[in-house]
């Protein structure tokens, strides 16, 4: 067997190469980050190894950066292992008690862990193809809470220029008054407003559902508001609501694409009653693949919902929290997938109701109703079977 450690880096990746005789082929090289540099790479592994079945590469997980030497790898048809840089470093620590840390010596590292056959497990090209289900999905993810916080500036707008306009309607938060905003930022502008013009604008926008009695009542709160006139925060108020609007076309935008992938995926977590396709995707891109995990109890912990334990000398606390580590997309995920799970399943809606009837609070409830949740999906992926609702 031969055993490459690539130790990656921004502009150059530092690599070692040896065999299972523990013969160094190759001592520590630098390559560039570029084409060049990785065909260099793969010259060197083909002059030692006529039989590529016979080549594990190890590297350590860096991000973007060992993204495209990754890509090459696995283009390449080569076994390759992405390690987490804390397993390397505790393994490094574990050689010797002396603190030497350098990409070269990171790079003999990760290729004398691939001789040792630590629990390692190879790194596949659905996994490397699912990154682009993953970047999708947090990529929306942070469009979404970037929205979310337009929105809040929007209410505090509001509140300035036209305060009485949030019990004219059952949210602010509508197409309609972001349209009535964006023409007419502020009470002052609605009451100078012409009402047929105003009417036409909320039928329009509304598609009928608010008529002229709804523009007259608008027109004659907007008359005696409290609201300030404002021409900066009125300004402020345009440029927002167009952010948003803007935010609402590429969220479209990238929905369909995961979509798209969810699709060709073909899993049977969306046969969940509750699990949509944005939540499926981010659980789904989060976890990889399944086979990664031996149990359920497994991917809760990678998830960070799993009770943290207390212990110490007689003093052994009974109350847990959650350990809120690794992937925080995830736990997110999985969390709010449970409520919906929970409104549409009456299965998980008894067992979330048994746990309230225990006295436990609403969201420690739900906890336990994501741990059942994820048992579920952990069981469908393993078999590929459909879920079964009880009738």
């Amino acid at each position: 067997m031969i055993f490459v450690g690539i130790d990656v880096a921004k502009d150059k990746h530092d690599c070692f190469i040896t065999n299972s005789d523990g013969e160094i082929l190759f001592d520590s090289f630098t390559i560039q980050n570029n084409i060049e540099g990785f065909e260099n790479l793969f010259q060197k592994i083909q002059s030692v190894s006529n039989d590529l079945t016979k080549v594990k590469v190890g590297l350590e997980a860096t991000g973007h950066y060992s993204y495209n030497i990754l890509g090459f790898i696995l283009n390449k048809n080569l076994t390759v292992y992405v390690i987490n840089p804390l397993h390397t470093s505790l393994y490094r620590k574990s050689l010797s008690l002396r603190k030497t840390k350098t990409d070269k010596v990171d790079s003999k590292t990760i290729a004398t862990m691939l001789m040792s056959d630590v629990d390692l497990k190879p790194y596949s090209n659905e996994l490397y193809h699912n990154e682009e289900l993953k970047s999708l999905s947090r990529y929306r993810f942070d469009k979404v809470q970037e929205r979310a916080k337009l929105k809040s500036s929007i209410a505090r707008l509001v509140n300035i220029l036209f305060p009485e306009l949030e019990k004219l309607f059952c949210t602010i938060h509508l197409s309609t008054v972001y349209q009535l905003l964006s023409k007419y930022p502020g009470a002052s502008h609605i009451a100078n407003a012409n009402l047929n013009e105003l009417s036409v604008l909320l039928s329009s926008s509304s598609k009928g559902r608010f008529d002229y009695s709804k523009a007259e009542l608008i027109h004659t709160v907007s008359k005696k508001s409290i609201g300030s006139i404002m021409p900066a925060k009125s300004l402020e108020l345009k440029h927002t609501i167009k952010l948003i609007k803007e935010l609402d076309s590429e969220i479209d935008e990238i929905e369909k694409e995961i979509k798209i992938i969810m699709d060709k995926i073909n899993s049977p977590i969306l046969t969940i009653p509750g699990i949509s396709y944005r939540m499926g995707a981010i659980i789904l891109s989060e976890i990889g693949s399944f086979s990664k995990f031996d149990s359920p109890d497994k991917i809760l912990a990678f998830a960070g919902l799993s009770p943290s334990t207390y212990q110490s000398g007689k003093l052994d606390s009974p109350h847990s929290h959650m350990e809120k580590r690794g992937s925080r997309y995830l736990r997110y995920a999985l969390f709010n997938a449970t409520k919906f799970v929970c409104n549409w399943d009456p299965v998980f809606n008894a067992y979330l109701l048994k746990k309230r009837s225990e006295g436990k609070h609403y969201n420690v409830a739900i906890s336990h109703a994501t741990k059942k949740l994820v048992r579920v999906i952990f069981q469908l992926e393993k078999t590929g079977q459909a879920f079964q609702r009880v009738a």
